[in-house]
């Protein structure tokens, strides 16, 4: 196991640990908390983009992004879609990454080069896999959707806007010239690297259960 392979996983087993506590220990720690996240993300956005044509666009866009958690935490009175949002993002990247080292392949694209069909393959399978146990857990799919097909169908768009985002977010990055948006990680980079695909899959699903599509 090489050097960053390694502070990456002890990063993660610190980060997502606390980053459930807050969600689940709810207001205020979890208000602080996004507040936070916010501020972080907002300053590694205006590191790399500065004199930028999109610079403000990204910070509109940001904006949006955490108004959403605050919305989507409150759902239904029930933090558990929030939650279930932040579970599908972290298995898609971390399936988008097991799988992408073990099986290769062919590249999604140019602009970020780690991305392979196998990896996306797995990162729709482990967030099929971790979402199944999460919803035998606490029923979510009982409350807001119809069908456990509809609870699927909404799990694998949301895996794939996530998805979508770590590309966007990587064309910016290759833009910038710049391989991660910070330092704030060990491992991982910054810390808008490691929410690019959340920033996107927040306000979609939001929006997905706020128009009850399903």
């Amino acid at each position: 196991m090489n050097k960053e392979l390694s502070k990456r996983i002890l990063s993660s087993i610190i980060l997502v640990p606390l980053a459930f506590f807050f969600i689940i220990k709810g207001t205020p720690l979890f208000y602080v908390f996004i507040f936070l996240c916010f501020l972080i993300s907002s300053y590694e956005w205006h590191k790399m983009s500065k004199k930028k044509s999109y610079y403000i666009f990204g910070f509109i866009f940001m904006i949006l992004t955490f108004y959403s958690s605050f919305k989507l935490y409150v759902y239904d009175n029930n933090y558990l879609y929030f939650l279930s949002v932040i579970i599908i993002c972290i298995s898609t990247d971390i399936g988008g990454y097991i799988f992408g080292k073990i099986f290769k392949g062919p590249k999604i694209t140019k602009i970020s080069p780690k991305k392979t069909y196998s990896g996306m393959i797995g990162g729709y399978a482990l967030t099929l896999i971790f979402l199944n146990v999460f919803d035998s857990l606490f029923s979510l799919s009982i409350s807001q959707f119809q069908s456990n097909l509809s609870f699927v169908v909404f799990i694998l768009l949301v895996s794939t806007v996530s998805q979508l985002g770590d590309i966007i977010v990587s064309y910016f990055k290759r833009l910038s010239q710049i391989k991660d948006t910070g330092s704030i990680i060990p491992g991982h980079g910054g810390l808008l690297d490691r929410i690019d695909g959340m920033i996107f899959a927040i306000p979609f699903s939001y929006l997905i259960l706020k128009i009850n599509i399903f």
